[in-house]
């Protein structure tokens, strides 16, 4: 901004020093130092606000991309649920209105258990356990 280098600062000391005095000077000094540090700390002030700010907004458009992401997911659940609500109803309807068989399919006879209830043993040989007859 200001293109001040050292030679310019030794003029505006010496220009300082004859127009002020050696008995002001340090107090003037003083008193610019203090100005230039309130101004240094406001602007690191706003300057901090400002990227605090910043960051807030960043924070909130990352919020709602993420909550518009949330909302396409859900409307994909949504839909997707819905279409297999759909399908599921169409193959019961498909079951329902396909003809029933007249007869039932025969099914494989299992063997008759004995009658009267006995057990009988499958093998001869001698066992633990007392036979029923």
């Amino acid at each position: 901004m200001f293109d001040i280098g050292f030679p310019e600062l030794v003029v505006i000391a010496i220009v300082a020093l004859i127009v002020l005095g050696p008995e002001r000077l340090p107090k003037v000094a003083r008193f610019a130092g203090l100005w230039v540090r309130r101004a240094r700390a406001q602007w690191h002030s706003v300057k901090d606000e400002l990227e605090r700010e910043l960051a807030a907004d960043e924070l909130k458009r990352s919020l709602r991309d993420t909550e518009e992401a949330l909302r396409e997911t859900e409307r994909k659940v949504r839909e997707s649920a819905a279409e297999t609500e759909r399908e599921f109803e169409d193959l019961r309807s498909s079951v329902e209105r396909s003809p029933t068989p007249s007869s039932p399919p025969e099914q494989a006879e299992e063997p008759a258990a004995p009658a009267g209830g006995e057990d009988v043993p499958l093998s001869h040989g001698s066992s633990d356990e007392p036979r029923r007859t």
